[in-house]
């Protein structure tokens, strides 16, 4: 496991970066060896945020956040998160492919689109490039849920044409597809 460790408005000290690469250590059961960890870690007004990426060969992407008044207590609680979800996604996808095949899930950056909607002017501040893997619907909607976002977009596996899905207002999920 290759952990990337930064820090914003904090310095890491030796401890500090020990302690992260330990508590990291406790997900090495769930990852495979060669599976990039990025771990930022940010300070404000005496409160600490941990925000974790776990990014493992197949592909698969699993994102926590916790924000604690102690920057170890906060290491504790996403370390919990990132357990439940990649548990969550194995069990989910385990029962969906009964034949012990290798599940493939992928999936290479997230989008998080930042823009000011009281700008008159059309501008786009970021901008990022993924690859679009194929997958279910299924794994799509899997995909978004533990990333936290409202939106995913991806490869059909059943047309092989580039699908958005999405969270409905009222609690279920839409698809949006090309024609």
């Amino acid at each position: 496991m290759n952990i990337i460790l930064a820090g914003k408005h904090i310095e890491l000290t030796d401890g500090i970066k020990a302690s992260i690469e330990k508590k990291m250590s406790k997900l090495e059961k769930f990852i495979s060896d060669d599976s990039d960890v990025k771990v930022t870690v940010s300070a404000r007004k005496g409160r600490h945020t941990i925000e974790v990426t776990v990014i493992s060969t197949d592909g698969a992407l699993v994102r926590a956040e916790d924000t604690e008044d102690d920057l170890y207590t906060a290491i504790d609680k996403v370390i919990d998160k990132l357990v439940k979800q990649i548990r969550r996604y194995k069990s989910k996808m385990k029962r969906k492919h009964h034949d012990n095949r290798s599940i493939r899930y992928e999936f290479s950056e997230e989008v998080d689109d930042d823009q000011d909607e009281e700008e008159e002017e059309f501008v786009i501040e970021r901008r990022k490039r993924f690859n679009v893997k194929p997958m279910s619907e299924e794994e799509a909607v899997l995909q978004m849920e533990m990333l936290g976002h409202d939106f995913y977009l991806f490869k059909n596996v059943e047309d092989n044409e580039i699908a958005l899905v999405y969270k409905r207002r009222n609690g279920g999920y839409g698809i949006i597809e090309q024609y």
